[in-house]
C-alpha cells in the first residue's frame, strides 16, 4: 500500500541494521521494541533479517522489470524500513517503508513469511515507474506490487483465485492475477508496463504491447477462468 506521508513523531531510534545490494543500502529502524509488536517484530523476524530481506526483495524487483543497469532505475540509493505503532499494515513514502508493530503483533499465522511478503509488496512502490499517477490509477500500482509478491512466492492464502474479481480495476490480488495472465501471454509484459509508466499511466499501453484493450484482454481471462466472480 502506498500512501502519502504522514506526520513524523520525535521517536527514539532503538534498533538499526543494515544490508547492501550494490551501490544501495538498506536500513531498518524498529521503533516500537517497547510495544508487543514491536517485540515480536525483535524475535521473530529480526532487524538483520528484515534488511537482508529488502536487499533481496529489490533484487528481484530488479530482475522481474528486466532493469539489469542502475541507470534503468529509479534514483535511490537508500531505503529505509521503519518499525512504528501505527494503524494498517504498511506503507511506503518515497524510499521509505513504514511497518505496523500492532499488526506484526495480531498477526496469527507465520508471521515471517506473512511480513516478508509484505516488504515485497512495498518494496515494489520504491522502484517501480510513474507513481506521479498513483492517485488516478491506484490499482495499477498496487496491482504490479502484488505481482511481484506473487511471483516472489508470497501469495497469502487469503488472495483471490485466478479468474475471480468484478473488475481488473480492484487492484492488490485481483490485478495481480490478471497481470499475471497479461504476462503469461507475452513474458515480460509487467517490465514492458512499468517501463512505460515512467511517463505516466494509458489503457493503451496494453494494445502497444499485447495487441488488444485492456477490457478485451480482461473477458479473455475470465473465460479462461469459467467466468468466476
Amino acid at each position: 500500500m502506498r500512501l502519502a506521508a504522514v506526520g513524523t513523531a520525535s521517536l527514539l531510534l532503538l534498533l538499526a541494521a543494515a544490508a547492501t545490494a550494490g551501490a544501495v543500502t538498506f536500513e531498518v529502524i524498529n521503533n516500537a521494541t517497547t510495544t508487543p509488536g514491536g517485540l515480536r517484530f525483535d524475535q521473530d523476524y529480526g532487524v538483520s533479517y528484515a534488511a537482508q530481506v529488502l536487499s533481496d526483495a529489490s533484487s528481484f524487483i530488479w530482475a522481474v522489470f528486466n532493469q539489469t543497469s542502475p541507470a534503468d532505475r529509479r534514483p535511490v540509493d537508500h531505503v529505509t524500513l521503519v518499525v512504528n505503532a501505527m494503524d494498517g499494515i504498511a506503507y511506503t513514502d518515497g524510499s521509505t517503508i513504514v511497518l505496523n508493530a500492532g499488526y506484526v503483533n495480531n498477526y496469527t499465522g507465520d508471521v515471517k513469511t506473512e511480513v516478508t511478503g509484505v516488504l515485497y509488496h512495498e518494496s515494489v512502490h520504491v522502484w517501480q515507474w510513474g507513481l506521479q499517477d498513483y492517485d488516478v490509477y491506484w490499482w495499477v500500482y498496487e496491482g504490479i506490487a502484488d505481482f511481484v509478491r506473487l511471483r516472489a512466492g508470497y501469495a497469502p492464502a487469503h488472495w483471490v483465485q485466478p479468474g475471480q474479481g468484478s473488475s481488473w480495476e480492484k487492484g492488490y490480488d485481483v490485478t495481480a492475477r490478471f497481470l499475471d495472465y497479461c504476462d503469461s501471454l507475452r513474458p515480460g509484459f509487467v517490465a514492458l508496463l512499468n517501463a512505460k509508466l515512467i511517463n505516466g499511466y494509458s489503457d493503451d499501453y496494453f494494445v502497444q504491447i499485447l495487441g488488444k484493450c485492456v477490457q478485451e484482454l480482461w473477458q479473455e481471462y475470465k473465460a479462461k477462468y469459467g467466468g468466476h466472480q
